[in-house]
C-alpha cells in the first residue's frame, strides 16, 4: 500500500470501475452490450459476476463509483477499494503457492531453510516482480486468477485430477486467456487420468482406458460451461459474447509490442521500409505514416512483409505447440512433463498469438518457477526468461515516481533469484554461459537509454514510440531464445529417456 501510493492511476482502474458500473445497475442481457464507455466488458461470464459481487461490497465505499455515466471517475475511496479488492483477493494466490511447494522434491540437502527449494520457490512466486507491477501498481486482478492456475497445477501433481480439472474449468471462464494452456491440461488429464495404466517401457496401454474418467471429465466441462454460458446461450447472445472475448480487429499487436516473434516481423518491416525508402525502391506517397508505431490499437498492414491475419497466428501458434503435445503424449513423464507442456503451451501462444499483451509472459513465467528449483537447466533458462520479460513489463510504469520503484522492486527479485538459485545449484555447472551473461547485462544500458538519454534529445517529438521499440525487441530476443532452449531441453530429455529404455 505504501508503494502504491506512489503510483499514477492507470486505465485499468478505469476499466474495472466501469465493469462495477455495468455489472451492478445493468440486468444480464445488457452486460456484453452496454458501450457507455470505450472499456466495455470482454471478459468471460464468471468474471463478470466476480465484478458483481465486488460492485455489492464498492457501494458502501463510493456509490458514485457505480454510476454508469460517471466516466474516468475517481476519488480516495474509490482507489482504496480498487487496491485492497486486488490484495484480499490474493489470499487464493498464496494457498495455491503453499500447495505448489508441497508438492516440490524438498530432499535436497541444504544448510538452512534460506537454501530449500520450497522456501525459494514460495519467494519466486510471491515475491515475483512482473505480478507486482502488473497487479498491485498498474492494478488487475491477475493474482487469484493465477492462483487458480497453480491450483490446479498442485492438484494434478496430487493426482486428485477432477479438483485439478474442475478448477482449469472455472478458470477459463474466468478469463479466457488461459486458454493458451488448455492443450497441455486436455492431453495429461487424457493420458494420465482417462488410461489408467501404462506398459513396462512406458507406453500406452489401450486396454486401460476408462470410459467412466472420460464421462467425469466430460460433465465437469460441460456443467461449468453451462453455468457460466447457459443464461447467455438462453437470451440468444453467445455470438455478442464471442465477438467481445475474441475482438479481432483490434490487429496483430497491442498498443505496445510483446516481446514476441510478431514484435521482430514488424521490427523488419520498418528496417526493410526505410532501407527501401533510402534506395528508392519504395513510393514514399504509398507507405502509411506510422502505421505500427502509432501506439494505437487498431488494424495496420504491413509494408514489404506479407501482412498477418489471424488464422496465420492460429496455424503458427498451432504448429508451434505440436513438439511439447505429442511429448507429452508419448513420454508424459509425470507431472513435471506436464508443466514442461504448460509452459511451452503458454510460451508458443504468447510467440505467435494474435493481439498478444506484454503481461502475458506471465503465464509462463510462473509455472516455470516450479521447474526451476528442481532443475539446473531449468533455472538458468528461467533467469533468462524472467529477467528479459520483467524488464519488458517496464513501459508499464512511465511516469517519474515510478522509475526507482520499479528500478529497485526489479533489482530485489533479480538479486534474490540469482542468488538463491546459484546457491541451490552450486555444486552443478553454471547456470548461465558467457554469451547470455553478456545479452542480460546489456538491459542495463538500454534501461538508460530509454529512460534517461532519450526524453533529452530532440528525436523524443518525432520518434516517441523508439523507447518503447528498443525494449519490445531486445527483449524478443531474449524470450525467444529462452522459448527455443526450453524446447531443445525438453526434446533431449525425452529422446535420452527413449534411448535408455530401449
Amino acid at each position: 500500500l505504501l508503494i502504491q501510493t506512489f503510483c499514477s492511476y492507470s486505465t485499468d482502474f478505469e476499466v474495472h470501475r466501469n465493469w462495477l458500473a455495468i455489472t451492478h445497475n445493468l440486468p444480464l442481457s445488457q452486460w456484453y452490450y452496454e458501450a457507455t464507455s470505450e472499456w466495455t466488458l470482454d471478459y468471460p461470464p464468471f468474471f463478470a459476476w466476480f465484478e458483481y459481487a465486488l460492485s455489492q461490497v464498492a457501494k458502501y465505499f463510493d456509490p458514485k463509483m457505480l454510476v454508469l455515466e460517471n466516466l474516468n471517475y475517481t476519488s480516495r475511496a474509490t482507489i482504496f477499494f480498487q487496491r485492497f479488492s486486488v490484495i484480499f483477493t490474493d489470499i487464493l494466490f498464496i494457498y495455491a503457492v503453499r500447495e505448489c511447494c508441497r508438492c516440490v522434491n524438498g530432499k535436497r540437502a541444504a544448510k538452512d531453510i534460506l537454501e530449500k527449494p520450497t522456501f525459494i520457490l514460495a519467494v519466486l512466486l510471491l515475491w515475483n516482480f512482473g505480478l507486482l507491477i502488473v497487479d498491485h501498481i498498474h492494478f488487475q486482478y491477475n493474482g487469484f486468477l493465477f492462483g487458480l492456475m497453480l491450483l490446479s497445477v498442485a492438484r494434478l501433481y496430487q493426482k486428485r485430477y477432477l479438483e485439478g480439472a474442475l478448477l482449469f474449468a472455472v478458470l477459463l471462464h474466468f478469463k479466457h486467456i488461459y486458454m493458451y494452456v488448455a492443450p497441455a491440461y486436455g492431453i495429461y488429464l487424457l493420458r494420465s487420468y482417462c488410461f489408467t495404466a501404462n506398459n513396462a517401457d512406458g507406453s500406452l496401454k489401450w486396454r486401460s482406458f476408462s470410459l467412466l474418467h472420460v464421462t467425469l471429465l466430460g460433465l465437469i466441462v460441460c456443467l461449468v460451461s453451462a453455468l457460466s454460458l447457459g443464461p447467455f446461450i438462453v437470451l440468444g447472445q453467445l455470438p455478442q459474447l464471442i465477438s467481445r472475448l475474441f475482438p479481432f480487429k483490434r490487429g496483430l499487436c497491442h498498443a505496445y509490442w510483446a516481446p514476441n516473434f510478431w514484435a521482430l516481423y514488424n521490427a523488419m518491416d520498418k528496417a526493410l521500409t526505410i532501407f527501401g525508402l533510402k534506395c528508392n525502391f519504395l513510393d514514399p506517397t504509398k507507405i502509411p505514416k506510422a502505421s505500427m508505431t502509432g501506439g494505437l490499437v487498431q488494424e495496420f498492414q504491413h509494408t514489404v512483409l506479407p501482412s498477418v491475419t489471424p488464422l496465420a497466428t492460429l496455424i503458427c501458434t498451432f504448429i508451434s505447440i505440436l513438439p511439447s503435445v505429442f511429448c507429452l503424449w508419448f513420454k508424459p513423464q509425470g507431472p513435471r512433463g506436464f508443466l514442461q507442456c504448460l509452459v511451452l503451451c503458454a510460451l508458443s501462444s504468447f510467440m505467435f498469438g494474435w493481439h498478444v499483451h506484454e503481461k502475458a509472459i506471465l503465464l509462463a513465467i510462473l509455472p516455470l518457477s516450479l521447474l526451476s528449483v528442481q532443475r539446473a537447466k531449468d533455472a538458468g533458462i528461467y533467469l533468462i526468461l524472467t529477467t528479459t520479460g520483467h524488464f519488458s513489463l517496464f513501459p508499464l510504469l512511465f511516469t517519474s515516481p515510478e522509475l526507482p520503484i520499479k528500478i529497485l522492486l526489479m533489482l530485489l527479485f533479480t538479486v534474490y533469484s540469482f542468488s538463491s538459485l546459484k546457491s541451490l545449484f552450486r555444486r552443478e555447472r553454471p547456470l548461465l554461459n558467457w554469451l547470455e551473461t553478456i545479452y542480460l547485462v546489456q538491459l542495463v544500458p538500454l534501461e538508460i537509454f530509454c529512460e534517461i538519454i532519450f526524453p533529452l534529445t530532440p528525436w523524443k517529438q518525432h520518434f516517441p514510440f523508439v523507447p518503447l521499440l528498443l525494449t519490445s525487441v531486445y527483449c524478443a530476443l531474449g524470450v525467444t531464445y529462452a522459448w527455443l532452449k526450453l524446447y531443445v531441453s525438453v526434446l533431449t530429455e525425452r529422446i535420452s529417456v527413449r534411448q535408455k529404455a530401449e
